[in-house]
């Protein structure tokens, strides 16, 4: 058979021999095409998991000899995403003389920081505590990676024989063992005593695979994971069931998303007792599978087994013991049964970290779950951000998978707590959290802006999103909406269609936020349009329009948004964008200014009621939002051109010359002013904004 035309049932086949012959033998480019394509693959390796490398002849530029390099993923990379910036490159024959200083087990954090004294390239990104590994062992290109099948293979019981029984002699296996100089010894000594071997198994870890090329290495780990997968597949056909069948029956789709709106504020209020989160859910067949069936009890207290698993999910995950027909719509009296299971999970984290601390251990993290199961329902992940806890989830069912994988060949194992803990609190680990970036403004912020397709309400969250939130666009005008949702990267945005007269289509939205982020901090109506007529002109379908939309919208987004706010508990922001004609009397304006002086005053009655629940409801008022405001693309901008007594052509700068400032009102403007009363002006609430330039008649006092 040509290797290169082989399918692969279990894996991806994603080599595209144009693109390698495309890279002109580069070695490291090659390197960093197979690195990419095989985090593609979220059965051999997730999201930050695993590293990858070759070795590469250099001229040395101290001696002008020839010198071997490695290059390897640096510390906190991805394989997928990898690319020049993110890799190390490092003399592979000054970190093989380190086996000289090394002192044992004990000696491990200070070897990381030699490993800086082995650099070639003064532009190599941190080594990562992996790169012994590659260093260690002669290969040309070293994949480490975490495949479901084979982190099934390394967790199961009898885990070594079972190696043997799949590969025979052409795989080693080293038992498990904390990543770090030590194992890469383990590792050379392992392919010593097994010359010949196309790989090594580490126990409740992961795999290593090698070639003489990139392809050739892609290959060998494409093999090796296959053969894995197969026999496990083989091995649940003959077991007959997984999990030990099913003990709960799903809900139909729409019910369990439905339960999951309902309940994900309150799980979000709970996991940010001690810092905020940010939400996901999935109700994949995997993730059913396992939390429907018997065996649920016995597996989820027993943690996972890999340490990518487990930094990212926490050890264990809590199980609610909530019926799958259980009636969320009293969320008082969800709460109360709620939150003893909660206030356990925490005690049981404690009693673990108390338990495993060393007298050098950093302080406790924060004790709450990141991954909650629900049987019949789903899934839920609360972290950060939106990216780390879609990839906790990710983890959570590569280590369902593993479990599966695990219990079909013979029976899931885990790491003891103590070594569970020794990586979880490992001080290198701690010194690589403490170099994250500081969080942005409204980093664990969720936003729900209505009018967002385009105009002032697309400046607004754009100016969120900049700031650290993730932004719920809505508009009534799906197009505008697609096309505005577009510009943001993954893990931003969601966008709902939503006619803001409509109850139901607000309560819509509001499910999607809670089901996208799991929740809302702050809601902006920013969604209007204008109509400027004399009182004679104006008809009764126009002073409706005005009301409903700028009104009643307004009215309803509050309703259903502080419901949700409630149940979080965690406080809030409602921000309505009036306008200075609220404050101002101006000619052929009674509908609009009636409606915009409503909404201000609405803002202020709602600032009042809604303190106690640390809601704060501001107002700001635009003026003159010419270039970039959907509103003056129409009739209105006629009216104001008509009322003025000037062309449109002239009502720019008309507008700009009237304020104090003589400044021209940019939808940027707007949004500097919602950020402002959100992130920056904490103690204020019933507060109006007035962001036009300054216009002495529209001064609140």
């Amino acid at each position: 058979m040509n290797i290169t035309t082989k399918k692969f049932k279990y894996v991806d086949y994603l080599w595209d021999d144009k693109k390698a012959a495309a890279l002109n033998d580069d070695q490291v480019a090659l390197f960093l095409y197979r690195s990419n394509i095989l985090g593609a693959d979220l059965r051999i390796t997730n999201y930050g998991g695993g590293n990858t490398s070759c070795k590469t002849i250099e001229k040395d530029p101290l001696t002008n000899e020839k010198v071997e390099v490695m290059w390897v993923k640096g510390s906190g990379g991805d394989i997928g995403t990898l690319t020049r910036s993110g890799i190390a490159g490092l003399y592979t024959g000054r970190l093989r003389d380190l086996k000289n200083v090394y002192g044992g087990l004990s000696d491990e954090d200070r070897m990381v920081g030699l490993f800086n004294h082995c650099i070639y390239d003064l532009d190599s990104k941190a080594p990562s505590i992996d790169t012994p590994l590659h260093g260690l062992l002669p290969f040309a290109h070293i994949d480490h990676l975490h495949p479901d099948a084979l982190i099934a293979v390394a967790a199961a019981k009898d885990s070594e024989k079972v190696t043997k029984e799949i590969w025979g002699d052409t795989m080693g296996w080293v038992p498990w063992q904390r990543p770090g100089f030590d194992l890469g010894l383990q590792l050379e000594k392992c392919l010593n005593d097994n010359p010949g071997i196309r790989g090594i198994v580490l126990g409740s870890h992961g795999l290593f695979t090698w070639g003489d090329t990139s392809y050739e290495c892609y290959i060998n780990s494409l093999e090796v994971i296959e053969m894995a997968s197969e026999y496990i597949e083989k091995k649940i056909k003959e077991k007959g069931s997984v999990f030990g069948g099913q003990k709960v029956s799903s809900l139909p789709k729409q019910e369990r998303l439905e339960k999951a709106a309902q309940l994900m504020p309150l799980l979000r209020g709970l996991c940010s007792s001690e810092n905020q989160m940010i939400g996901h859910f999935s109700d994949s067949d995997v993730v059913l599978e396992f939390i429907n069936s018997n065996d649920l009890a016995r597996l989820a207290p027993m943690g996972t087994s890999c340490p990518d698993h487990f930094l990212r999910t926490k050890i264990q995950p809590l199980v609610l013991t909530l019926d799958a027909q259980e009636d969320l719509s009293d969320s008082k009296a969800i709460l109360k049964k709620l939150e003893p299971a909660f206030e356990t999970y925490r005690q049981e984290y404690a009693d673990y970290y108390n338990t495993c601390k060393k007298p050098n251990s950093p302080a406790m993290r924060d004790p709450n779950p990141v991954i909650i199961i629900y049987p019949g329902v789903g899934m839920f992940s609360f972290s950060k951000d939106k990216q780390t806890t879609r990839v906790a989830s990710e983890f959570y069912i590569n280590a369902i998978n593993v479990m599966r994988g695990a219990e079909a060949i013979t029976s899931y194992t885990s790491l003891p707590r103590q070594e569970a803990f020794d990586i979880e609190y490992w001080l290198l680990e701690e010194a690589k959290l403490s170099r994250m970036p500081k969080e942005k403004p409204l980093s664990r912020k969720i936003a729900l802006v209505t009018g967002a397709g385009g105009g002032i309400g697309k400046a607004i969250a754009d100016k969120l999103a900049a700031e650290g939130a993730n932004v719920v666009l809505t508009d009534i005008n799906e197009d505008s909406l697609k096309e505005a949702n577009a510009t943001y990267k993954r893990d931003v945005s969601t966008y709902a269609v939503c006619d803001v007269t409509s109850y139901n289509s607000i309560k819509e939205a509001f499910d999607k936020a809670c089901l996208e982020f799991g929740g809302v901090d702050i809601i902006v109506h920013s969604a209007g349009l204008a109509i400027s007529k004399p009182i004679e002109e104006t008809t009764e379908k126009d002073w409706d329009i005005l009301q409903n939309v700028l009104v009643k919208g307004q009215f309803e987004l509050a309703k259903v948004g502080v419901e949700v706010m409630r149940k979080q508990n965690l406080g809030g922001n409602f921000i309505s964008i009036a306008s200075k004609n609220g404050l101002v009397s101006g000619p052929n304006n009674v509908g609009y200014g009636t409606a915009k002086a409503a909404q201000q005053h609405m803002a202020r009655l709602l600032a009042a009621e809604l303190a106690p629940d640390k809601i704060r409801v501001n107002t700001v008022n635009p003026d003159g939002v010419i270039v970039g405001s959907k509103i003056w693309e129409g009739a209105w901008a006629e009216g104001r051109a008509k009322a003025y007594g000037i062309t449109v052509e002239e009502l720019p700068a008309h507008y700009a010359k009237r304020n104090l400032l003589n400044e021209i009102i940019y939808p940027e403007d707007i949004a500097n002013g919602v950020f402002s009363l959100v992130a920056i002006l904490d103690k204020t609430t019933g507060n109006i904004i007035n962001v036009d330039g300054g216009m002495a008649n529209a001064f609140v006092r």
